[in-house]
């Protein structure tokens, strides 16, 4: 399940800046078992801060994934863009229940940042996702033709027509 391309050998590393590149397509979501996207191309840049006591990961990412529309079914390309600051401190053993402080054990050589950046792009997508065209109406679809044809045609009137029955028993509740 880890991706190897994806761990960070940080113990021969010096002590400083360094910066890491990749290329996310859909088999990097494939392989968690996350089949929403039909198609992923996103650009990951990593910058690891090394010291002598704590390491910082900071995540970006921005890029488009290939959606179905929420509305009509229709794929579109939805435009993301993500970020997250970690810090990795070194201790007994490894704990990463806090979203922001990974703990790894003293031991350890190499940071694996995989569930990291799966968890960053799968949250950087809109919750509803529509098609651009369905905004600016450019959109031609038989589910957008369907939905029309099924709108309502008249507006109800928002009158309130009594019941004559109910009027007599709501007379019983004033004549008390």
């Amino acid at each position: 399940m880890k991706q190897k391309e994806f761990n960070i050998p940080f113990s021969g590393l010096k002590q400083g800046k360094h910066d890491f590149n990749y290329q996310i397509d859909n088999t990097f979501f494939d392989s968690f078992g996350y089949d929403e996207f039909n198609a992923a191309a996103i650009i990951l840049d990593v910058v690891l801060h090394k010291s002598s006591t704590m390491m910082e990961v900071d995540l970006e990412a921005s890029g488009t994934v290939n959606v179905n529309c929420d509305m009509t079914s229709e794929p579109y390309d939805q435009a993301i863009n993500g970020d997250l600051h970690l810090v990795v401190k070194f201790g007994e053993e490894y704990n990463d229940e806090n979203d922001e402080i990974l703990i790894l054990p003293h031991n350890e050589h190499q940071l694996n940042i995989a569930q990291y950046v799966y968890e960053m792009l799968v949250l950087a997508v809109p919750q509803k996702r529509i098609h651009p065209g369905i905004e600016d109406g450019t959109l031609e679809s038989e589910v957008l033709d369907r939905l029309k044809e099924l709108q309502p045609k008249e507006k109800r009137s928002n009158k309130e027509e009594n019941d004559p029955r109910w009027d007599e028993l709501k007379k019983l509740l004033t004549d008390k």
